[in-house]
């Protein structure tokens, strides 16, 4: 069964969306994070995906404090990403609560480093963010698009002992328009292995069907939950 994994987006401490990894669409739908995951926890959600916007932004660990609260308030799994850049963030993140962390940006700039943690934490604990423009991966939230093409991208870190990997087609992200389906397939396809997790693009309760039916092992959830799109009790089928 499909692993459900909703998100909360931080700026300001505050749980927020973005359209397409825009910060100018930035809609805030709770001020207090914690009142939100607790209430996943309520429905039966195991699994949380936290993600640091004004990390990403700076290039650095901010809303680590928040991930605490998380963690002390809840019993939720928290994979935590954006702004992880150095040594010093990750053991911040660790320290403050996060069970899994996701590198992306670093993975681009600097695949040693995030080869050293994957070694050192082991592939349970680090996931490979592969946020995709036009089959090529954006970093540094999104606003600068690299030179790496999707599969040869992949076709290395799985080499290198990697096994989660959050894709996120970013065209989709926050439209509510139906996720890239055809590009996890074909990612399946080729990595049948490989623990992907869906991201962008979900806006209704058949497009969770339609990757369960693809064998996609987990979703990420985040403006169809905030919109009533798809509510928290639809969700009890898969959990």
């Amino acid at each position: 069964m499909i692993e459900i994994i909703p998100a909360i987006d931080l700026i300001d401490g505050k749980c927020v969306r973005l359209s397409q990894g825009d910060y100018g669409s930035k809609i805030v739908y709770n001020e207090n994070p914690v009142e939100v995951a607790k209430a996943f926890e309520d429905h039966g959600i195991r699994r949380l995906h936290l993600v640091d916007l004004d990390g990403a932004a700076a290039q650095r660990i901010v809303n680590y404090k928040t991930i605490e609260k998380l963690a002390v308030s809840t019993s939720l799994v928290i994979d935590f990403g954006g702004g992880i850049r150095s040594d010093e963030d990750l053991r911040i993140a660790f320290e403050c609560g996060a069970q899994m962390v996701t590198g992306g940006s670093v993975a681009v700039h600097q695949p040693e480093r995030f080869l050293h943690w994957l070694n050192h934490y082991g592939a349970e604990k680090m996931i490979l963010g592969a946020d995709v423009k036009g089959r090529k991966i954006a970093v540094n939230g999104w606003k600068e698009e690299s030179s790496h093409e999707l599969t040869d991208f992949l076709d290395s870190y799985i080499r290198d002992g990697i096994k989660k990997v959050i894709c996120t087609d970013i065209d989709c992200d926050g439209m509510l328009g139906g996720p890239s389906l055809g590009l996890y397939q074909e990612l399946l396809e080729h990595y049948p292995a490989l623990y992907l997790i869906a991201s962008g693009g979900v806006g209704t309760l058949e497009d969770v069907v339609a990757l369960e039916e693809a064998h996609v092992p987990a979703v990420i959830l985040g403006k169809s939950l905030y919109e009533g799109r798809i509510s928290l009790r639809d969700l009890s089928r898969f959990l």
